[in-house]
């Protein structure tokens, strides 16, 4: 996706396919819940690094959150089957 559309996306506000996390260091803890809930529905897109009210608040550190993110993404304990993602 290039900035253009994800900028578009985050001025619609979330809805039952757009969550925002803020996320800027660490994963929110409730993350997977919204993942879930995307995947027990027709899927949607999370958007890490945006305040709920569509603030951009930013990432610290891109590769961490993305390498923590597939980590848990593949833990059974969290989610089963495990997730195929794109970030």
């Amino acid at each position: 996706m290039d900035k253009k559309y994800i900028k578009k996306i985050i001025a619609h506000g979330e809805g039952l396919k757009i969550e925002f996390k803020k996320s800027k260091t660490n994963l929110n803890k409730n993350v997977f819940e919204t993942v879930c809930a995307f995947l027990n529905r027709n899927g949607g897109h999370l958007i890490l690094g945006v305040e709920d009210d569509g603030e951009i608040s930013g990432i610290d550190n891109p590769p961490k959150i993305i390498n923590d993110f597939n980590t848990l993404a593949n833990n059974p304990l969290k989610l089963n089957p495990t997730l195929y993602f794109s970030p």
